[in-house]
């Protein structure tokens, strides 16, 4: 069954919902066709009786099992940028825009079940919708099945498939550590108004032969990383050009992996830094929404829209 887009959200509506007896409504039905046969045969009043309110539950049953899910109101909340191998979480927002409780909704992705929820009057609830990434760029969400057995378990109603038109970022997978590749004029500058001079740590580089022992970042190297230099200059801060030209010899999706490390690192240590891609670039700077546009560069590089 083909899912059903939606803008944003979408209120559930009765050309969108199923219904069919569950195997206990199977049975359930096949008992109370044995007790109508044995009234009907030793004409027996209690026993009719007993299987007209029977069945008059069963009836009810499906009323309240349609309505369980009736005029729902489902949309997509954000999903935060991850990176590629990781999970990214979705989520879906119900509401029930009603003066009537919701028991047992159940959301279903994939056919497994998710989450199963109850939702009061006027109330609503988020469900998350794990996924994991495989590859850098938009990621859709999936769509939904929305489930209910409510109140006897008698029947089993359900919703198409719903697609709600959410995307997740998915970041280029950072490469392992590897040596930041500068030109000369891509070294810690003054910044703008202030003197040189001074103690203050402003960030680190790779270790280049000739460096002093005593600036040399020993607890990176302890735990495995590559060697990297403490850089002290009050008024200085640092500033280099993260550039596509500088890794010839690699293809382009373990370029976009090394810029992305470079780019974390980056803005762990503190530095201005650029990014110089093909198409576009970044004038130096730093903060998580200089860190977010130079990831999102690189995620849709090469992607079409």
């Amino acid at each position: 069954m083909s899912a059903v887009p939606a803008p944003g959200d979408v209120v559930l509506g009765r050309r969108q919902l199923f219904m069919l007896p569950t195997r206990f409504g199977l049975i359930f039905a096949l008992l109370l066709v044995v007790q109508l046969l044995t009234a009907i045969n030793y004409g027996n009043g209690l026993a009719y009786a007993l299987t007209f309110l029977l069945g008059s539950l069963a009836v009810v049953s499906m009323l309240y099992t349609h309505r369980n899910l009736l005029r729902l109101r489902l949309s997509a909340g954000a999903c935060a940028p991850v990176f590629a191998g990781e999970i990214a979480v979705f989520r879906a927002h119900l509401a029930n825009d009603d003066s009537t409780p919701r028991f047992g909704v159940a959301v279903l992705h994939d056919k497994k079940e998710i989450a199963s929820v109850d939702i009061a009057a006027h109330d609503s609830t988020d469900v998350e919708i794990p996924v994991t990434t495989s590859r850098r760029g938009y990621l859709a969400m999936p769509p939904v099945t929305l489930t209910t057995r409510f109140p006897l378990g008698l029947l089993y109603s359900w919703s198409r498939r719903i697609g709600l038109g959410q995307s997740c970022l998915v970041y280029p997978r950072p490469a392992e550590p590897v040596p930041r590749q500068t030109r000369e004029d891509q070294t810690p500058e003054p910044a703008q108004g202030m003197k040189a001079g001074g103690d203050d740590y402003i960030g680190v580089r790779e270790f280049r032969p000739g460096d002093s022992p005593r600036h040399v970042d020993w607890k990176a190297v302890a735990r495995g990383e590559t060697w990297r230099v403490k850089q002290f200059g009050g008024g200085y801060q640092a500033t280099l050009w993260l550039d596509w030209d500088t890794l010839e010899g690699l293809g382009a999706e373990e370029r976009l992996s090394v810029l992305t490390r470079w780019v974390l690192e980056a803005e762990r240590d503190g530095m201005l830094y650029g990014l110089r891609l093909p198409e576009i670039s970044f004038p130096p700077a730093n903060g998580e929404q200089h860190q977010h546009e130079c990831l999102r560069a690189l995620a849709l590089f090469g992607l079409k829209p």
